[in-house]
């Protein structure tokens, strides 16, 4: 049997089998969902993620993949998309048993032969150019279709930067663009976990300095070393939960990879308690500015 896994559903909620395929974009090294030729797939197991737009694109798709009378369980937290996921099933033609269990809604179907309305949810959540960003991007992607506060305050004070630097977590490439606006930057690598983001930043990033990896910054040896700079709008949130060893994590890795003398220009939520962790990796620290309930911090190593 073909199966296929979308995310990293509740183990006491969706049994997977071992060898199922796993498509996630957020799941580094993942097979491309919209790659999956049409009818590949007996089965397929969806954590749905909360985004409408989002999750309608990868229900339609993974409906696309499923051959006619394959089997679909798709779930959703109540409070994220899955108080509305067996109307959006219907909405394909798809009748679904839904079943609430554990703060979840769970819905098993089986494919018709004609699924309704496939090819609009995935034009809809496909990529595309924004005009008020002048960027490619898609649904699902942080901040897809707006400047977000905290990237628009560090875009706003970071200096010209010169040398080999990193931007971790770097979305779509928009800091990036900003960075090597600057001739003395000699290199830049790029890391993100999302695959879409990936994919949408190597559109938007067409400079031979800028290296592009889809990569986890949780695991080590992800980022070149002796650096002179980083910068980072670090993710506080993972899966829809804030995190702030995310956050640290994003510092720890900062301070590994830069060379001594090198800098690391971060942009927080003024809330978040990051003081600690900057001061424990790095020489000095200072709050470049704060405004609208973010903060820059310049540390040095």
């Amino acid at each position: 049997m073909r199966h296929a896994v979308y995310g990293l559903p509740p183990v006491d909620l969706a049994e997977v089998p071992g060898d199922a395929v796993q498509v996630s974009p957020l799941i580094p090294g993942s097979a491309r969902l919209e790659d999956l030729s049409e009818g590949s797939l007996d089965a397929v197991t969806v954590l749905a993620p909360p985004g409408t737009i989002e999750r309608r694109y990868v229900l339609a798709h993974t409906l696309r993949a499923l051959v006619p009378g394959g089997r679909m369980l798709a779930l959703a937290p109540k409070d994220r998309g899955g108080a509305r996921l067996a109307k959006e099933l219907a909405a394909f033609a798809c009748h679904a048993a839904d079943e609430p269990r554990r703060h979840h809604r769970i819905c098993r179907l089986v494919r018709p032969p004609e699924p309704a309305g496939l090819a609009t949810a995935i034009d809809e959540g496909g990529p595309r150019h924004v005009d008020n960003l002048a960027l490619c991007t898609q649904p699902g992607v942080f901040s897809w279709d707006r400047l977000d506060p905290g990237t628009a305050l560090l875009l706003a004070n970071l200096p010209p930067l010169k040398g080999k630097g990193a931007d971790l977590g770097c979305g779509l490439g928009i800091l990036a663009r900003a960075i090597l606006g600057s001739s003395a930057v000699t290199a830049l690598t790029l890391v993100e976990i999302d695959r879409r983001a990936v994919e949408m930043a190597r559109r938007n990033v067409a400079d031979p300095r800028a290296t592009i990896l889809w990569a986890d910054i949780r695991a080590a040896g992800t980022v070149p070393d002796g650096l002179d700079f980083v910068v980072m709008n670090p993710p506080f949130h993972d899966g829809g939960t804030e995190d702030q060893a995310l956050g640290r994590t994003f510092i720890t890795r900062a301070a590994e990879a830069l060379r001594k003398g090198g800098t690391l220009w971060l942009v927080a939520n003024a809330h978040l308690p990051y003081e600690t962790a900057l001061g424990a990796a790095f020489r000095d620290v200072s709050v470049a500015v704060q405004a609208g309930g973010y903060r820059v911090y310049e540390a040095r190593r």
